[in-house]
């Protein structure tokens, strides 16, 4: 009896020396599970050919797990070790594993919307994706400068796709990449711009490049709409007339600044892009345009122009001969020295 007694009292111990450990590890293994807490946003890179493991140890490195095998847990109970997805994604310390293993496994990657002017520069798009967080600005521009005709389009392309980066309003994965944020550009230009106004280009005598040249040119040189006819008409006769176009803007993107005005010593640089110094079109676009710069290059107005002048308020006086241009000059020299329009 006495024997029985000690054994019984030793299983009892035993026992609750087992539910104890039990309770601890079930305590444990739960906790491993529960969000790591408050804090704030990651933005995490899984890269192509990462394995459950390999991210779950990039995930506590990064704060957002208590253990790296919880999500590699999650990944196999769920099944998704093979639906999960490269991407940028944004993920915070108060997701639990299971809600950042769903996250990855569904491929919520994380998106910037970015708007590009119209007039901008591939510098200056190169800069916003970058602030972005979609692609390196070195990249991108190495890429649009150099390796423009290395893209698909149903048109020729350019190596330098300055004028071929369509402004728009884009919605782009983080972490997307120089190449294919300047692809969906390209895309868009075609499905907007070439394939839209294909049939009334080739009517024009101008080639797609030509057009975006000369929308270009526009774009950088009207500030209000309806002068952008108007320009363009200037710019066809100047070119039939075989005159040099002698405009501002492409001396300012020859310099590779940009100044409120135009000194004489800055119309010397020696670049084929210096209308003052070059005749007929600069060899490509200098800006990006949109589509109503695209529409003004197509249908000038009809109008026998030659010349312009800015005015203070942006708009410009249209005249046809020097002498003409000569008191337009003078005119607006006089309302910017009043200050009035």
């Amino acid at each position: 009896m006495g024997w029985l007694s000690a054994h019984r009292r030793w299983l009892l111990a035993a026992t609750g020396i087992l539910a104890i450990a039990l309770l601890a590890a079930g305590g444990w293994l739960w906790w491993q599970f529960q969000p790591v807490g408050r804090g704030s946003l990651r933005l995490v890179r899984v890269t192509p050919g990462m394995t459950a493991r390999q991210i779950g140890q990039k995930l506590q490195a990064q704060g957002l797990l208590r253990n790296a095998r919880a999500f590699e847990w999650v990944v196999r109970l769920r099944g998704w070790s093979g639906r999960l997805q490269p991407g940028t994604y944004e993920l915070r310390p108060s997701m639990s594993p299971w809600q950042i293993a769903q996250t990855i496994a569904e491929g919520r990657v994380a998106t910037s919307w970015v708007t590009i002017p119209e007039g901008y520069t591939v510098r200056q798009i190169a800069q916003l994706m970058q602030e972005r967080g979609i692609a390196d600005a070195q990249e991108f521009l190495r890429l649009a400068t150099e390796e423009g005709d290395t893209f698909r389009a149903s048109f020729p392309l350019p190596k330098n796709l300055e004028g071929y980066l369509f402004p728009n309003t884009y919605r782009l994965p983080r972490g997307t990449g120089a190449r294919a944020a300047i692809q969906t550009m390209l895309s868009l230009l075609e499905r907007e711009v070439y394939q839209k106004y294909r049939e009334e280009m080739e009517r024009s005598g101008f080639t797609f490049h030509e057009i975006l040249t000369i929308a270009s040119l526009i774009e950088r040189e009207a500030k209000v709409s309806q002068d952008r006819p108007l320009i363009s008409a200037v710019i066809r006769n100047r070119l039939k007339r075989g005159m040099r176009l002698e405009i501002d803007a492409t001396v300012l993107y020859a310099l590779g600044t940009h100044k409120s005005r135009v000194l004489y010593r800055d119309l010397e640089v020696d670049s084929d892009y210096n209308t003052y110094r070059r005749h007929g079109l600069p060899p490509g676009p200098i800006a990006n345009p949109g589509v109503a710069c695209v529409e003004a290059a197509l249908r000038p107005a009809d109008v026998d122009y030659l010349y312009y002048v800015a005015r203070p308020d942006g708009s410009h006086i249209f005249t046809r001969t020097l002498q003409e241009h000569r008191v337009a000059i003078a005119r607006a020299r006089a309302e910017r020295t009043r200050g009035t329009p």
